[in-house]
């Protein structure tokens, strides 16, 4: 059985191609031309590397082309990028163009990785599930808007017959995360000493690994046109950022920063990105969005999928020695 996984190299998609190694997959890996591809650098002569883009329908079509399986795991995931386009582009029509070529090709299954950001928030008190409606529009955030508006063209393919199973993954905590994600910056940001503060939110994190197995469980086991929310323990920002700062030694943050107060340095950070062109520390919608709180219920991808749960805290040691082995922590 052939499989593609486009974004293979990123953080989830890479251990996602490990998953299907130990299965024995004749795995085809879908990459952005001159991206970065380390992550898949111990396993590179068990797959084949297929360089291309999104965009390039042709490309995309080359790659499904003898493929059994599609993972479409590609995505732009980012805080701010100086032309929001970028998002709707590659997150909503390389979406399309990859669904599109499989359904020509008449794969057998695709897993579309979505996000929990296209489910909602519905605060501390309200855990959301696969039922949830999406609330999440007026944050402004470019991301999270076009995780929703892409996983809504999945369902669309799904009604024009295409058998299609959706994830939502959680925040994903754990090794090989190069770039760092949001999650593995605050666990370098905190072992080099520089998060005084925290906000008041909420999360639920997993272990990247038992996200992967869950995408690998979903092909396996997901019923077609179903979503499953891939996640494990919810936690507040508080409580996650205690947690790093036990397992990885080192100080917690020491007060909880004004919801005001950050947004408006956010505002002030992007108006410095609109001259210099540079990422912001952080923008008015990732502060909006981090001060809600995203707790889900997991209980459906652990009681139909099987979806592992390793404990957070053991998750988070594994993150903190990564990052310490690979020189993201200074000394």
């Amino acid at each position: 059985m052939k499989t593609l996984v486009t974004g293979g190299a990123g953080f989830i998609g890479s251990s996602v191609v490990r998953e299907l190694l130990k299965q024995g997959r004749e795995l085809k890996v879908f990459v952005l031309k001159g991206s970065d591809i380390s992550n898949l650098d111990d396993v590179k002569d068990d797959i084949e590397i297929y360089e291309g883009n999104l965009l390039d329908v042709e490309s995309i079509k080359g790659a499904v082309k003898g493929c059994n399986v599609v993972y479409q795991m590609a995505a732009l995931y980012a805080i701010w990028v100086k032309n929001p386009k970028l998002f709707y582009d590659v997150n909503v029509q390389g979406s399309i163009n990859v669904l599109g070529a499989a359904m020509e090709e008449g794969v057998e299954k695709v897993v579309y990785t979505s996000s929990t950001a296209a489910v909602g928030a519905y605060g501390p008190d309200v855990i959301a599930d696969e039922t949830s409606e999406f609330n999440l529009w007026d944050t402004g955030d470019h991301y999270i808007r076009t995780k929703y508006l892409s996983e809504l063209e999945a369902k669309k393919f799904y009604e024009k017959g295409l058998p299609v199973v959706i994830v939502n993954p959680v925040v994903a905590t754990g090794v090989r995360d190069i770039t760092p994600t949001p999650s593995g910056k605050t666990i370098v940001e905190m072992l080099n000493n520089r998060m005084p503060a925290y906000i008041d939110g909420g999360v639920n994190i997993a272990d990247v690994e038992d996200i992967a197995k869950g995408h690998v469980l979903a092909e396996e086991k997901g019923k077609l046109g179903e979503r499953y929310i891939l996640g494990n323990e919810n936690m507040t920002l508080k409580e996650y950022t205690s947690m790093i700062a036990e397992v990885g030694a080192v100080d917690p943050p020491k007060f909880k920063m004004p919801y005001m107060l950050l947004l408006g340095l956010s505002y002030m950070f992007e108006g410095i990105s609109k001259i210099t062109g540079k990422e912001p520390q952080t923008t008015a919608s990732t502060v909006r969005v981090g001060s809600k709180y995203m707790f889900f219920d997991c209980t459906k991808a652990v009681e139909e999928l099987g979806m592992p749960q390793t404990p957070v805290e053991e998750t988070i040691a594994k993150a903190v020695d990564w990052f310490k082995e690979n020189g993201y922590v200074e000394s």
